[in-house]
């Protein structure tokens, strides 16, 4: 977690339970977590007074400097845009609506996201961190309904995870404990590993790849963020002394984002060519420019 003593800005007073490592407003006025700070120290500097009326910033810039690095905010970005076009993707493929959906929620917290780390207000960590629970138990039931007839509905999967999810976000805006959420959405994933690891070995072993992949992928960015939050200091002590190239590479929050993000689309592709190949579409993975995956559909076979 971030030390204290960093600087207000447009937003005003962090209200979040949560701070992360990033320094607050380190970059830009409007945005708490936005990049790198060594070269924020040597270019920005407090001018008392200068800017006095009312909704003015409190720092003046000499020379005024735009930065391009990513971070904690603009990470996000990797769980807005590539779901969005999935979802239009799904829409044109004529594919469940529970897919389409899949990717929406993953781009809602993608959203949330991004205004809890732009201002660390409190509402908009909910924004965040609840959307991670509806995205998720959609994600479950998805999993749990890949080898169903078409067009079926599991009333009683659906009833319990919106009950879930109910209890899940009573308990959470009565208690503010952020370990509650942590552990109740590391329940939803550990329930989902062991759907993946259970259709990989039994069901659809040359799917190992992706699955494997999405998982490992997660985890990587799990550890980052582990080590953010551990040690955060050192790190930001670290990269007092570095130049900002290799500073920026150290924002492992971001790479939560990152990873987390990455690996949630692998997990709805891995889901989604699940699904497919039980309904006798005949789904392939595509590199879209050669770096993105996609999956693309045949027509379904006839009987």
């Amino acid at each position: 977690m971030a030390p204290a003593g960093d600087r207000e800005g447009y937003w005003g007073p962090t209200t979040s339970t949560l701070d992360w490592c990033e320094e607050n407003y380190a970059v830009t006025w409007y945005i708490a977590e936005f990049c790198r700070r060594q070269r924020l120290v040597r270019t920005f500097r407090l001018v008392p007074g200068l800017y006095g009326h009312k909704g003015s910033s409190p720092y003046s810039t000499l020379p005024p400097l735009r930065l391009p690095d990513k971070g904690n905010t603009v990470s996000n970005l990797i769980m807005i845009l590539p779901p969005i076009f999935g979802a239009m993707q799904s829409v044109r493929s004529g594919l469940e609506k529970r897919y389409i959906a899949s990717y929406l929620a993953l781009t809602v917290v993608g959203m949330g996201s991004w205004c809890f780390h732009m201002t660390l207000k409190y509402e908009m960590q909910l924004l965040d961190e609840l959307p991670m629970i509806y995205s998720c138990c959609i994600f479950v039931y998805c999993m749990f309904e890949c080898f169903k007839m078409k067009k079926s509905v599991n009333y009683h999967l659906l009833f319990t995870l919106v009950l879930f999810s109910l209890i899940v976000t009573m308990v959470y805006l009565k208690v503010k404990e952020p370990i509650f959420h942590q552990v109740m959405y590391g329940m939803l994933v550990f329930t989902l590993v062991v759907r993946s690891i259970y259709i990989v070995t039994w069901v659809y072993p040359w799917l190992r790849g992706l699955g494997y992949t999405s998982l490992g992928v997660f985890l990587l960015g799990f550890l980052f963020w582990n080590i953010d939050n551990i040690f955060c200091d050192s790190l930001r002590n670290f990269r007092k002394k570095v130049p900002p190239v290799i500073g920026v590479t150290t924002q492992f929050h971001a790479w939560w984002h990152i990873l987390t993000g990455l690996g949630s689309y692998l997990h709805i592709l891995f889901s989604l060519y699940t699904r497919t190949l039980y309904l006798r579409y005949r789904p392939k993975v595509k590199f879209l420019f050669g770096i993105w995956p996609v999956i693309l559909f045949e027509p379904l076979r006839k009987q």
